[in-house]
C-alpha cells in the first residue's frame, strides 16, 4: 500500500475533477485554433495524458513528498531545477483558478443572461475565487472528497449522454472531414498550439501528486487509475469534439463554436438540438453541472497550489513568510490569499484565449521537467524501491531507460517550443513570470547565505504563526539533523548530542520554531538476497525499539521533533549519505570510538549481532562523502578519568573532512549513558 491517510477516492476526485472540468473551458479555445482537427488534438492529448500519468505515478510513489514535478526534479537534478518546475506549475494553478472561476459565470447564463457579461460577471467570478480561498484555508476534508466524487461521476455521465445523443443527431463524416485542409485549414502552427492547450488535462496529476504520502492506494489501484483516466480523456474528449464539430461545423476558417460560444462551448452543443424541450433541458443540466464542476476544479487547483507552496517554503525556495501556515488550520493562508489576488487580476481582462495560452507555457515546461526527472532517477537511484514502475523500459548504459518518459519528454518539449514561438502572450508573460521567480529565488538564497543548488529545509513549526517580540526570525543553525542508529548504548549519546544542537534553551527559545532529528535505521541487505527480501522478526523489533527510544530521548529537548524512518541498502555508509542528501539535513551525528579503545565495530542496522565494524568504514565513508557537516560523538571511556576525555569529543566535520570555516560550532562533550 502507498502512504496512509486519505483513501483511493481522494486520488479519483483530484484527477477526475480536472478531467471533467477542462472540457468546459478548453473545447472552445482548442476548436478556435485546430478547427476540424479538434478531435485529433484531443486524441493526442490522451496520449500525452497517458505518458504523464505513468511519469507522475512512478515519481510520486518513489519520493512520497508533497508537490509533484518539483519533488522529482529535486532528487534528479538540484534545487534550482526543482524551483523552476515548481514556479512554472505555480503559474498554472493561478491561471486555472482564474479560468475556472471566469468560465463558471458564463455557464450560468441560462438562468440569467447578465451573469455572463459586464460587472455582474466580474463580481460573480471574484466571489467564486473568495469562496475557494476560504474553503482551502479551512482545509481538505474527507466529506468534501465524497461530495465531489459524486459530482464528478454525475458530470461524466452527463458528458457521455451528450456524446450519445449528439452522435445520433449530428454526426456526418463529410461535415467533419470536408473543411480540413492540412497545413492550411488549420495551419500547422495553430494545430500545434492547440495541442499545447489541450495539456490542461494533466494538471490534475500535479494536484494528486501533492497528496503523495497522504493517500493509501494499492499498486493495482494506481494502474486502474492510469488506465481509466486515459480512457476518459480519449473517449469523452474525442467524442465531445466530434459532436461539437458536426453540430457547429467549420465554415471557411472559423467555427461558430469558438465564434459564439468560446467561453461556454458545451452550452453551444446543447443549444444546437432542434427539439426545444431537449435543448432547454440540456442547457440547464449543462449549466448546473459545469458550474459545480468548475468550482470543484478551482478547489482542486487551490489544493495543489497549497501543497506546492508548502513544499517550496519548507525547502527555502521562496521566503518562509509566504508559506506561513494558519495557526489552527495548518494551511498556507498567505500564499492562498496572494494567489487569489493574482487570479482576480487575471480575470479582469476577460480573455480566455490569452489565459489558456499562458497556461500551456507553464504546463508543458513542468511536464518536460517531470519526464526528464524520472529518466534521470532511473540511473541515479536504480536500487531504490519503486512502488509503481512504468512499463516498456530498455537497458541502456547499465540502466533502465523508460521509453514512455523519453517519448513524453520529447513531445512536451517540442510542444513547449511551439507555444513559445506561436503565442505572443504566452511568451511574454511566461518568460516574465519565470525571470521574476528565478531572481526571487537567487536573491533569497544569497541573502540567507545558502547554496543555489543544495537542499535546505526548515521545520514545519517555523511556518506557523508570527513570532512574538521578534520582527525578523533567526533560523536555528541546525534545523534538521540525521542520526543513524546502531542499536547500542551509542544511540543515546548521538541523540543527546543532536538534541543539544537542535534544542531551544532558556530565553533563546522562540515560540513557534523547532528543529527535527531524523532518526534512521539502515537494514543492510546482503548482495545474495533481493533488496526487498523479508526481514527477520527479531531484526524488525530491534529496529522498532531503537527508534522508539530515540524518539523519546530526542523529544525530551524543548522544540525538538523526532522523525523516525527505516531504509534498506547494500552499504550502510552509502545509505546514510544518500538519505542526508535526500532529506536536506544540516548535519549528521555519528558515533565514534571510545577515546581509549580504537577498534572497528558492526555495520549499523546489520544482521543482528554485535556491531564491531560500525566505527571504521562507515564513519570514513560518511565523513568523506556527506553533503553536510558530520558530528562525531564519543562517550567517556569507563577506564579513563573524565579529565582525559578530549574537548573535541563532539566536533563538526565538513563534507571534505575539514572543519567548515563559517559553520563550526562550539565543541561540547556529549553526555554519557545514564
Amino acid at each position: 500500500m502507498l502512504g496512509r491517510g486519505l483513501g483511493q477516492p481522494a486520488l479519483f476526485t483530484i484527477v477526475y475533477t480536472t478531467l471533467a472540468a477542462a472540457i468546459y473551458f478548453s473545447l472552445g479555445v482548442v476548436a478556435d485554433h485546430a478547427l476540424g482537427l479538434t478531435p485529433v488534438v484531443f486524441l493526442l492529448a490522451g496520449v500525452f495524458f497517458a505518458l504523464a500519468a505513468m511519469t507522475y505515478v512512478e515519481g510520486a510513489s518513489l519520493h512520497m513528498e508533497r508537490a509533484g514535478s518539483t519533488v522529482f526534479a529535486r532528487y534528479a537534478f538540484n534545487e534550482l531545477v526543482s524551483f523552476i518546475a515548481g514556479w512554472a506549475i505555480l503559474l498554472d494553478y493561478i491561471i486555472l483558478l482564474a479560468v475556472t472561476s471566469f468560465s463558471a459565470t458564463n455557464y450560468l447564463t441560462p438562468f440569467w443572461d447578465d451573469l455572463g457579461r459586464g460587472t455582474t460577471e466580474l463580481v460573480l467570478a471574484l466571489g467564486i475565487l473568495v469562496y475557494v480561498a476560504v474553503r482551502n484555508i479551512r482545509g481538505f476534508s474527507t466529506t468534501r472528497v465524497n461530495r465531489i466524487t459524486a459530482l464528478v461521476i454525475a458530470d461524466i455521465a452527463l458528458q457521455v449522454l451528450l456524446i450519445v445523443i449528439g452522435l445520433a443527431t449530428f454526426f456526418q463524416p463529410d461535415v467533419l472531414l470536408d473543411p480540413i485542409e492540412l497545413g492550411t485549414n488549420p495551419e500547422w502552427s495553430e494545430f500545434i498550439f492547440a495541442l499545447g492547450i489541450a495539456t490542461v488535462v494533466f494538471t490534475g496529476l500535479e494536484s494528486a501528486a501533492g497528496l503523495a504520502g497522504e493517500v493509501r492506494a494499492s499498486r493495482g489501484a494506481l494502474k486502474r487509475l492510469i488506465g481509466s483516466a486515459t480512457l476518459v480523456v480519449m473517449v469523452i474528449y474525442v467524442g465531445i469534439a466530434v459532436v461539437a464539430m458536426t453540430a457547429l461545423p467549420v465554415v471557411g476558417n472559423a467555427t461558430s463554436l469558438s465564434r459564439n460560444f468560446l467561453e461556454a462551448p458545451m452550452l453551444g452543443i446543447a443549444e444546437s438540438f432542434e427539439q426545444d424541450w431537449l435543448s432547454t433541458s440540456l442547457q440547464y443540466l449543462v449549466a448546473l453541472a459545469a458550474t459545480a464542476t468548475l468550482v470543484a476544479a478551482a478547489n482542486s487547483a487551490m489544493l495543489g497550489l497549497s501543497r506546492l507552496a508548502y513544499s517550496l517554503s519548507r525547502n527555502r525556495q521562496i521566503p518562509s513568510g509566504l508559506g506561513r501556515l494558519h495557526p489552527t488550520r495548518s494551511t498556507p493562508y498567505v500564499l492562498i490569499v496572494l494567489a487569489t489576488g493574482i487570479a482576480a487580476g487575471l480575470v479582469i481582462p476577460e480573455d480566455l484565449d490569452f489565459l489558456v495560452g499562458i497556461y500551456a507555457f507553464g504546463a508543458l515546461l513542468g511536464l518536460t521537467i517531470a519526464h526528464l526527472s524520472i529518466i534521470v532517477l532511473r540511473y541515479k537511484e536504480p536500487e531504490r524501491r519503486r512502488f509503481y514502475k512504468m512499463p516498456l523500459s530498455v537497458r541502456v548504459r547499465g540502466g533502465e531507460l523508460p521509453i514512455p518518459a523519453v517519448v513524453g519528454a520529447l513531445l512536451s518539449a517540442l510542444a513547449w517550443v511551439s507555444v513559445v514561438i506561436t503565442h505572443d502572450g504566452a511568451r511574454k508573460v511566461g518568460f516574465t513570470w519565470m525571470a521574476f521567480g528565478i531572481v526571487l529565488y537567487v536573491v533569497y538564497r544569497r541573502t540567507q547565505g545558502k547554496s543555489l543548488l543544495k537542499r535546505v529545509t526548515v521545520p514545519e513549526e517555523a511556518l506557523r504563526g508570527p513570532i512574538r517580540g521578534q520582527e525578523r526570525r533567526e533560523e536555528l543553525e541546525y534545523g534538521s539533523i540525521l542520526v543513524p542508529l546502531t542499536g547500542t548504548a551509542l544511540d543515546d549519546d548521538m541523540v543527546q548530542t543532536a538534541g543539544r544542537l537542535a534544542g531551544e534553551e532558556g530565553d533563546e527559545a522562540l515560540e513557534g520554531e523547532g528543529s527535527t532529528i531524523e532518526a534512521l535505521w539502515v537494514f543492510e541487505v546482503p548482495m545474495a538476497l533481493p533488496i526487498d527480501a523479508r526481514l527477520p522478526d527479531a531484526q524488525l523489533e530491534e529496529a522498532r525499539a531503537a527508534l522508539r527510544r530515540a524518539k523519546a530521548g530526542g523529544e525530551a529537548y524543548e522544540g525538538v521533533t523526532v522523525a523516525t524512518a527505516t531504509v534498506r541498502a547494500r552499504r550502510a555508509g552509502a545509505a546514510i549519505v544518500e538519505e542526508a542528501r535526500r532529506r536536506g539535513v544540516q548535519a549528521i551525528v555519528l558515533a565514534a570510538e571510545e577515546p581509549t579503545r580504537i577498534r572497528g565495530g558492526a555495520l549499523l542496522g546489520g544482521r543482528g549481532g554485535p556491531r564491531d565494524n560500525f566505527v571504521g568504514e562507515v564513519t570514513k565513508y560518511v565523513v568523506s562523502k556527506a553533503p553536510c557537516q558530520v558530528i562525531l560523538t564519543a562517550p567517556p571511556a569507563r577506564d579513563v578519568p573524565a579529565a582525559t576525555v578530549p574537548d573535541e569529543a563532539t566536533h563538526p566535520v565538513g563534507a571534505d573532512g575539514a572543519e567548515p570555516p563559517d559553520q563550526s560550532i562550539s565543541a561540547r562533550p556529549p553526555l554519557a549513558d545514564g
